[in-house]
């Protein structure tokens, strides 16, 4: 059976760490633990960083969705600027930022955006069964392989 929970945080950085410790929660309570809930919980950790970090509206609040269906995790971040679809970036080794959605891209079996009536909303989703392998994946990505995505 399908379970979801909803949760928002205000636009704020400080406010970060708050969405990582309910992901972490919610996982836990759904028995997703270890590697798969490390990898989760990283990847909300960028995108909510992502969308406290480059929304323009002023005293918003980004929205965060994960859902469990069998042994797919999905994971939904929004904020209110509709208008600003996010795009991975070739960062260089030099710049301090600007990895977060290659990460996604890397870590999540699939990954996208889109624009909703009020907000745009990047989601990512995973396998959790016994035939994914995220501990895997994290390593490649850390090796900078990106796969075809």
């Amino acid at each position: 059976m399908p379970a979801s929970e909803i949760f928002r945080i205000p636009k704020r950085k400080r406010h970060v760490a708050v969405a990582r410790q309910q992901v972490r929660q919610v996982l836990t309570g759904w028995g997703i633990t270890g590697d798969h809930a490390e990898v989760v919980t990283l990847l909300a950790n960028e995108l909510v960083t992502n969308a406290v970090t480059h929304c323009r509206v002023s005293h918003a609040q980004v929205r965060v969705i994960l859902a469990v269906d069998g042994t797919e995790v999905l994971l939904e971040v929004s904020d209110p600027d509709r208008d600003r679809l996010p795009r991975v970036h070739d960062s260089g080794p030099g710049e301090e930022g600007g990895r977060g959605l290659a990460l996604v891209a890397a870590l999540a079996d699939s990954w996208g955006c889109r624009q909703e009536a009020y907000a745009k909303c990047v989601w990512a989703r995973w396998k959790t069964g016994a035939d994914s392998a995220p501990a895997e994946q994290f390593a490649q990505a850390e090796q900078g392989d990106h796969g075809d995505q």
